[in-house]
């Protein structure tokens, strides 16, 4: 007798609703299915958006009580850290290890909007320096913007939620969130926790379905007041488009490129660094994961060899076994397209180094050299186990050829020369500049978000709770 698949429903006001057609969420490595959500169809984003606003109008919760739900909440993802960890293994194909990773770094992530709750304030502004204004005083203050819609990603979908449901529900907003249809439980689960922890009803209302449908239906609904969303810059764009003046924040693509100077210390861990971050961090299926290695000629090839050595060194497999490094990918038309742009790219000169290879769903950690600023794999976000190392002569070459790219989240520079740190701050045209670390470092309490097409706004709760409220200035005539 099989056991009967569970399923997930849409949740307004604190009630699952199970009704409508059903989405299969499958377990990325056997391919079983594992799940089923119902989508929701206009009516239901309908309600959502309708209950957000109605909660957000008559409940209110004081900061106090927003940290404290918050904290909860963190501590419950602590609880039930073995369940989610094994739903998000199945249902986005990454190594156990990182997924463990992903857990903390969402406890995190509420901890701090917990702690940024308490700490929303405005400013004092001296307008009484002017002639004219000696009796006025004036100040501003912060209040929630409303109701946040939230649209997120598949590759980290504990976090990145956590990241727009924490600093939302700090900043005393209600939000509609919709999940990725390709891997929405995880998600599901800790809307669920976030109940528990003592979130009022309607706070976070949950519709599940595809972008193009749901997704379109709510951020065409005019009484959303804010519209976060992580995902590809052709989405973004759309919803910019589609939105018009209100507030959004977008968090987008990039093909994270990270600078190995000659007077960079300890090559051969710089070298095994950048192989973890470029293929292990959600296998690659990350921002802001290394893509383009560029190394100075004197150490290039010193550094080739010990990089291709940790990228063979890596295991690729099961991705509940502790031992595997990397899972697999999101699915078959994914690693399908990363295989082509490699085939491509080595079609017009690129010379493979290792990997290269797939099996099923899993994408062994592929080297490519003598690639040009024309092949998808350079000038595109690869968005899978695939980095391209480049040689560079000069300073002034490797900053233009870092630059010339559409994307600007993060780049990384290893080096020990302080002036050549400080004018990469200065001239490379990134959100991000990490010094002596690869591109793909990030703790969640920073500030965090491109420039060019890799979006607006910032992400870490402090910087977000600014973006999901006003601020209103008061002037009193004394």
């Amino acid at each position: 007798m099989t056991n009967k698949v569970q399923e997930y429903g849409n949740t307004v006001d604190g009630v699952e609703i199970f009704k409508g057609e059903k989405i299969p969420v499958y377990n990325k490595y056997t391919n079983e299915l594992i799940g089923e959500v119902y989508k929701a169809d206009q009516g239901v984003v309908n309600d959502a958006v309708s209950n957000a606003v109605n909660t957000f109008t008559k409940v209110k919760l004081p900061p106090v009580d927003r940290s404290e739900i918050l904290l909860q909440t963190a501590k419950l993802l602590e609880e039930n850290r073995e369940e989610l960890v094994r739903t998000l293994v199945q249902e986005v194909g990454r190594a156990i290890n990182d997924c463990n990773t992903e857990v903390d770094r969402a406890i995190n992530t509420f901890t701090i909007s917990a702690e940024e709750a308490k700490r929303i304030s405005g400013h004092g502004v001296p307008i009484e320096g002017q002639k004219g204004n000696e009796n006025r005083f004036s100040f501003t203050v912060r209040t929630p913007v409303g109701v946040v819609g939230a649209i997120t990603p598949f590759n980290m979908p504990l976090n990145l939620s956590a990241h727009k449901i924490g600093p939302a529900i700090a900043a005393g907003n209600t939000v509609v969130l919709k999940p990725s249809e390709i891997a929405p439980i995880t998600v599901l689960k800790l809307v669920k926790i976030m109940k528990e922890a003592g979130l009022p009803d309607g706070y976070l209302n949950v519709v599940n379905g595809f972008g193009s449908e749901t997704g379109q239906y709510l951020i065409e609904d005019e009484r959303i007041n804010k519209f976060t969303f992580t995902g590809s810059a052709r989405v973004g764009k759309l919803i910019k488009n589609t939105t018009g003046i209100k507030k959004v924040s977008l968090e987008l693509g990039n093909n994270s490129p990270t600078i190995v100077h000659k007077d960079a210390a300890e090559i051969k861990n710089i070298a095994k660094l950048a192989a973890q971050r470029g293929f292990i961090t959600a296998n690659g299926q990350a921002c802001i994961a290394v893509q383009r290695l560029y190394v100075h000629k004197e150490i290039y090839d010193e550094f080739l060899s010990e990089f291709i050595q940790s990228a063979k060194s890596l295991k690729v497999g099961n991705p509940a076994d502790p031992q595997t490094d990397i899972g697999v990918m999101i699915s078959e038309k994914e690693v399908a397209r990363v295989d082509n742009w490699v085939r491509e790219a080595i079609k017009n000169g690129a010379k493979l180094e290792c990997g290269g290879k797939r099996e099923g769903t899993a994408y062994y950690p592929t080297v490519l050299t003598n690639v040009n600023q024309d092949m998808k794999v350079v000038c595109e976000e690869v968005f899978g186990p695939v980095v391209s190392v480049i040689p560079y002569e000069s300073i002034d070459a490797v900053l233009q050829e870092v630059n010339n790219s559409d994307y600007g989240l993060q780049a990384g520079i290893f080096t020990t020369n302080l002036n050549f740190a400080m004018r990469a701050v200065r001239e490379l045209e990134f959100g991000g500049i990490i010094i002596n670390d690869v591109s793909t470092f990030r703790t969640d309490a920073m500030p965090y978000g491109g420039i060019k097409n890799s979006g607006l706004g910032k992400e870490g709760p402090k910087y977000t709770i600014e973006e999901m409220t006003n601020e209103k200035v008061i002037v009193m005539n004394l």
